[in-house]
């Protein structure tokens, strides 16, 4: 018994060319995967040549295969009736086997104008009636070509559901470049014996395809929002700041908040907005004379400030908590600095940053996570004002790429003047929020002991939300969290600013 190959390249010999590859294999028999299977096999060495082609192949729905042998429905329905006759819904429904196909023969039939219609009852008025809907199955059921009828019919034929249409592909088949009658068989390797003896020269090798991708090779990679975070890090050393140690991931309140001039009634310190320890609940102790000295601003003011003017309760600042931004961390740094000024006796400008995780107790959304990372910098010198402020951020921002920035005047607590900062999200297409920034409130600078003709200007960035920005993301959660595929952190691209 010949095999689909050498039945091809007969046919081939004998006619030249297999107009349909489809019909070809039904004739002979074959099964039509296994002999697509061959001829994709011949083409890769040459022996044929594979023209794709397309042909729309007709279905026929119950429907239609009962149009086509009894009418449509409004055919039968006007069939039931005499000229000028009128009969009840109730009996021609009987008559026709349910309400759906009452239903829709009477739409069809009155819009062909053949009957009319009230809720009761329905009357003919059309004479003689042509079914030209069941001429046209039948027709397409004999021919199988779409092409002799409007477009507009066979589109209403597939929205009555009497046919179904679906694109069919097949192949026309020609000789290759390196046909043959009989196939022979390739060697893959070239050995010491054929070139000794020589039959190498009457051997036919396999093609070697230099484009075949290698085996994949199953490796570790670099997380994407880690090597944003690296590129982060880099700019803001090439711009001159310092990194702070941030490994202080639980809090007191003290340092989270009351340092930084929040009240103990803001609501940012609510359950609600910021995660609470259960067990250790409350620190053992806090800087005595700092301690003093915020509890004196919060109070009746100072340094120039009327203050909060409320009771200010030490059990409520040593709570302990998972730290809502890495403040903290910037005004454990001033607090140095300010000693370091108070024993030299001589000021040293200085510039911080920190790039690590931050927790918040938020509704988790496309642009807003529970776990995030906070990008912190902090600028201490004198004379300091909004113009640098917008100035660093501006420059940070402008090495990432990030041009398009906005900025919205807002309320801190430990801040005044302050800013949000938003960049153009070009999925989203919408600006998005990514951070806040601002001058820090003489209350909290003077508490921690700096001159009073020092300034600090500082800002808290997002590192995901510029990240979504670079890898076009629209979801958060795409980045970093549970719901990060797998097969977005093997194919990320590296991330690269130049």
């Amino acid at each position: 018994m010949e095999s689909m190959e050498d039945v091809v390249l007969r046919e081939l010999n004998e006619k030249g060319e297999i107009g349909n590859s489809l019909e070809f294999a039904r004739a002979h028999g074959f099964d039509v995967k296994a002999f697509d299977g061959t001829l994709k096999s011949l083409l890769a060495t040459d022996y044929v040549v594979l023209q794709n082609l397309e042909v729309n192949d007709i279905e026929f729905t119950a429907e239609g295969k009962k149009a086509i042998e009894s009418g449509t429905p409004e055919y039968r329905l006007v069939n039931l009736l005499k000229p000028d006759e009128e009969k009840s819904r109730e009996e021609l429904e009987k008559a026709l086997g349910s309400k759906d196909e009452l239903k829709i023969a009477t739409n069809k039939a009155m819009q062909n104008k053949w009957i009319v219609s009230t809720k009761t009852s329905i009357k003919r008025i059309a004479g003689e009636i042509n079914d030209e809907t069941a001429k046209i199955l039948k027709n397409l059921q004999e021919t199988k070509d779409l092409d002799k009828h409007n477009k507009t019919v066979i589109q209403d034929l597939k929205k009555r559901k009497l046919i179904h249409v679906r694109p069919i592909k097949y192949y026309k088949v020609t000789k290759g470049a390196g046909y043959k009658t009989k196939r022979t068989a390739e060697v893959a390797d070239l050995t010491a014996e054929m070139l000794s003896k020589g039959t190498w020269k009457n051997t036919s090798f396999k093609r070697l395809n230099t484009n075949a991708m290698g085996k994949e090779i199953s490796t570790g990679n670099f997380h994407p929002l880690y090597q944003i975070r690296d590129e982060f890090r880099s700019i803001l050393l090439e711009l001159g700041f310092e990194e702070m140690n941030t490994d202080t991931f639980v809090e007191t309140a003290f340092w989270d908040f009351d340092v930084l001039f929040t009240a103990q009634q803001h609501p940012a310190r609510e359950m609600q907005d910021t995660f609470y320890l259960m067990e250790p609940g409350t620190c053992k102790s806090l800087p005595k004379d700092l301690c003093e000295k915020v509890k004196k601003a919060h109070e009746g003011g100072s340094y120039g400030s009327i203050g909060h003017r409320y009771e200010w309760k030490k059990e409520e600042a040593k709570k302990n908590v998972m730290r809502t931004h890495t403040t903290p961390c910037s005004a454990r740094m001033l607090l140095l600095l300010a000693e370091e000024t108070k024993k030299t006796g001589n000021f040293r400008p200085k510039k911080y940053f920190s790039i690590d995780r931050v927790f918040r107790n938020e509704a988790t959304d496309a642009t807003h996570l529970y776990e995030f990372h906070q990008v912190e910098g902090l600028m201490a010198d004198k004379n300091l004002s909004l113009r640098e402020l917008i100035g660093i951020i501006g420059e940070f921002f402008k090495r990432l790429g990030i041009t398009n920035l906005k900025y919205k005047p807002t309320y801190n607590p430990y801040t005044e003047p302050s800013m949000e900062i938003y960049g153009y999200h070009p999925v989203l297409k919408k600006m998005v929020e990514l951070g806040n920034s601002g001058i820090f409130r003489p209350e909290m600078l003077l508490a921690l002991g700096l001159p009073e003709d020092v300034s600090v200007i500082a800002w808290g960035l997002s590192l995901e939300r510029p990240a979504m920005i670079h890898y076009k993301l629209d979801n958060i959660r795409t980045l970093l969290g549970h719901q990060v595929p797998l097969k977005f952190l093997k194919s990320n691209p590296v991330f690269c600013l130049s």
